[in-house]
């Protein structure tokens, strides 16, 4: 036998014969295909959010006055809405409403979740009406709401307290409890979908931790606080960065069921936006608090993934 025949090289092709090449159509010669499918998305997120968002920060620097043209004003926009009382007040209520129903969303969502983790298929039903909250439409919701939270003693949520001694409250109609009720409202849409998550992340922890964890003696509550929640630490951060962008982003339900009142106890950054926009045609001032929440957004989602990866180093 040849040294040829037994060399795992291939021996070099004779001289004049063909040598292949390599085939045309592979992926390096169809790059565009995938660019393709994705022209319609890229064409509606260019058309009704990307251009929207240039033409925000460009009027936020600017005296917006439509058909008359605008006038270059600078930073005086921010200074306005920094100096202004009313942006102080809603920036501590959207902080409010967003540290409220990040912490009641999460905390309930993980109670649920841990209720129907594991068990049988008899739960489905009842895993698909707990989700129900998330596909509704906001609008159905805070109708739903608004006549719950009915202030007269008949009202449906007035009549169940009732039944415990407790006198009637006004809700959304009373400064005290106004922003109570909202969180309240945010909190049983937010929880349904943060349950899901949970029982993704929960599906994923190592349930030989459990059984090492029962047969050392550890109670129940032992066992979610030491294995359990350790195991969760990602989800926990992923849901934290969600629900806290949307509790910065709140609008539909603050408007729909107070309009910022009574009395500007519900005031958050979005309603006063679109209050300076819309109702008082201050267009480049509004345009200046919308860049200014968006920067509050963009800074805690950077410093939520910076302390995420100091702590995996």
């Amino acid at each position: 036998m040849s040294v040829e025949q037994l060399s795992p090289v291939a021996a070099p092709a004779a001289a004049g014969a063909p040598v292949p090449r390599p085939r045309s159509g592979g992926r390096g010669g169809r790059w565009w295909i995938p660019w393709l499918f994705l022209a319609p998305a890229i064409v509606l997120f260019a058309l009704f959010k990307f251009i929207p968002m240039g033409s925000a920060l460009v009027m936020s620097f600017q005296d917006v006055q439509p058909f008359l043209g605008n006038r270059w004003v600078g930073a005086s926009n921010y200074a306005t809405m920094l100096a202004s009382e009313g942006f102080h007040q809603a920036a501590w209520h959207t902080l409010v409403l967003a540290v409220g129903q990040t912490a009641g969303s999460m905390a309930l969502g993980f109670a649920l979740a841990l209720l129907m983790e594991g068990q049988s298929r008899k739960l489905g039903f009842i895993r698909s009406a707990a989700f129900l909250p998330v596909v509704v439409p906001m609008a159905v919701v805070a109708e739903l709401w608004r006549i719950m939270y009915h202030p007269t003693g008949d009202g449906m949520i007035n009549s169940i307290i009732g039944l415990v001694g407790l006198g009637p409250s006004g809700f959304i109609n009373d400064p005290d409890a106004s922003m109570a009720s909202v969180i309240m409202t945010g909190i049983w849409r937010g929880a349904p979908y943060d349950m899901m998550i949970f029982m993704a992340g929960l599906a994923g922890v190592n349930r030989d931790l459990y059984e090492a964890a029962t047969v050392d003696g550890a109670s129940r509550w032992r066992r979610i606080l030491h294995v359990t929640l350790p195991g969760l630490r990602s989800v926990f951060t992923i849901l934290f960065v969600l629900a806290a962008i949307r509790g910065l982003r709140v609008f539909t339900e603050v408007f729909l069921l107070t309009n910022g009142g009574p009395n500007g106890s519900t005031e958050v950054v979005m309603t006063l936006i679109y209050k300076l926009g819309l109702e008082q045609n201050r267009l480049g001032v509004g345009a200046a608090g919308a860049v200014l929440l968006f920067v509050a957004t963009l800074v805690l989602t950077v410093c939520v993934y910076l302390l995420r990866r100091k702590e995996n180093r």
